[in-house]
C-alpha cells in the first residue's frame, strides 16, 4: 500500500499548519506526538516527510522519510519510517535510508507501523530492540549520537546502499497508481 490523499485536511501536530490528510498522515501525526509527549523529543527538531534524494545510474530518484529528529546543530539523530506491513520486512530499507540521509549516517533508524517497531543500529544494521515502547528517549538518542562516529560512506558503499534502496522503492513505488507518492528530482535535472 502506498500513501494517497483522502481528500481532507488536518492540523499538523508539529507545525500547527493545515496539511493534506493521507492514508498515512494519521499515523505520522500519532508518532510525532508520541515522540514529543512520551519520549521527550523537542518538537522544533522533528521534521516530517523529509525528502531523501539518491542516484541510480546517474539519475536522481528518491522517497520521503516520515520523521527525522535533528539536534540543535542540525544533525539528524533519529530517522523513522512508517510501514504498512510486517515491520521486520522494512528493516533493511530503513537502514539504507539512514545510511544515505544527508548529514548522516543517522545513528538510530526506526521502522514502525505505530504498534510494533524495530529499533536499528545504522552502523551494524542490527535490530537492537523491538516494540514502540523501546523507541529511545531523546536523552538516549543524544547519548547514542555522542558515542557514534559519523563516518561518511565510501563511494562504493554509497552505490550499494542506493541500489538496495532503489530495489525497495521499485517494488513499493514502481506499482504506484499516482504521482503523489514519488519524490520529484531537483529542478533543473
Amino acid at each position: 500500500m502506498h500513501e494517497v490523499s483522502l481528500g481532507g485536511m488536518l492540523t499538523d501536530y508539529l507545525t500547527g499548519m493545515t496539511i493534506e490528510e493521507t492514508t498515512y498522515e494519521e499515523f505520522r501525526q500519532a508518532l510525532a506526538k508520541f515522540l514529543v509527549e512520551e519520549k521527550g523529543y523537542p518538537k522544533r527538531g522533528l521534521k516530517a516527510k523529509v525528502p531523501l534524494i539518491f542516484l541510480i545510474d546517474g539519475q536522481e530518484t528518491g522517497r520521503h522519510i516520515d520523521l527525522v529528529a535533528f539536534d540543535d546543530a542540525g544533525s539528524p539523530l533519529v530517522l523513522v519510517i512508517f510501514c504498512a506491513g510486517d515491520v521486520g520486512s522494512f528493516e533493511r530499507e530503513t537502514v539504507s535510508c539512514a545510511r544515505l540521509f544527508p548529514g548522516g549516517p543517522v545513528p538510530i533508524a526506526i521502522a514502525t507501523d505505530s504498534i510494533g517497531a524495530s529499533i536499528l543500529d545504522t552502523a551494524t544494521g542490527d535490530c537492537t530492540a523491538t516494540g514502540v515502547r523501546s523507541i529511545p528517549t531523546w536523552a538516549e538518542a543524544e547519548a547514542q549520537n555522542a558515542k557514534t562516529p559519523r563516518t561518511p560512506l565510501s563511494a562504493e558503499r554509497r552505490s550499494k546502499e542506493e541500489r538496495i534502496l532503489h530495489a525497495y522503492n521499485g517494488f513499493l513505488y514502481g506499482t504506484c497508481c499516482s504521482e503523489s507518492c514519488r519524490v520529484p528530482p531537483k529542478s533543473g535535472k
